[in-house]
């Protein structure tokens, strides 16, 4: 009961902000560089809840759902599962990296930010300084879009 209190709140936290619209400013920059960074901007609607089973090396791993808001906010639940039952929150605000491909999470309480790099319906997470994860559990790092994974259900008409 309490995980789909966890869901549907999250589920309304993105319902009330998906009616705002980001606006991201035009450069004169020309160049692929410029160009692509542009298209990875708006191309990609990152709204969305994303999920994944992360390694953890205390724990049998930890159960992350992150949702973004077209308003650059977000949320995240993290449960440290054969640890503890309860679930952690961090709400704050996320900017695009430097280079165009990925995100950084920065929570209200300004504590280590977090960084993902973007990509089509996942986000993979990145070490502290934006530098991909390396090691034999690199490709665990993983959070998928819940559009992405759930079938769509049948319309009823």
């Amino acid at each position: 009961m309490r995980t789909i209190k966890k869901t549907i709140t999250v589920f309304l936290f993105l319902a009330t902000f998906s009616s705002y619209n980001t606006v991201f400013a035009e450069t004169a920059e020309t160049g692929d560089h410029a160009t692509a960074e542009h298209h990875t901007q708006t191309n990609l609607d990152l709204t969305n809840v994303y999920q994944g089973f992360l390694p953890c090396d205390d724990c049998k791993g930890v159960k992350t759902s992150l949702a973004l808001s077209k308003n650059n906010t977000y949320i995240l639940l993290t449960q440290f599962v054969g640890k503890s039952d309860k679930e952690l929150v961090e709400k704050g605000k996320f900017v695009w990296g430097s280079q165009g491909n990925s995100i950084v999470l920065t929570p209200r309480n300004n504590t280590e930010t977090r960084h993902y790099s973007v990509g089509e319906g996942t986000l993979i997470q990145l070490d502290n300084q934006g530098e991909p994860i390396t090691g034999k559990l690199a490709d665990r790092y993983i959070l998928r879009s819940v559009q992405a994974t759930q079938p769509k259900a049948a319309s009823h008409h």
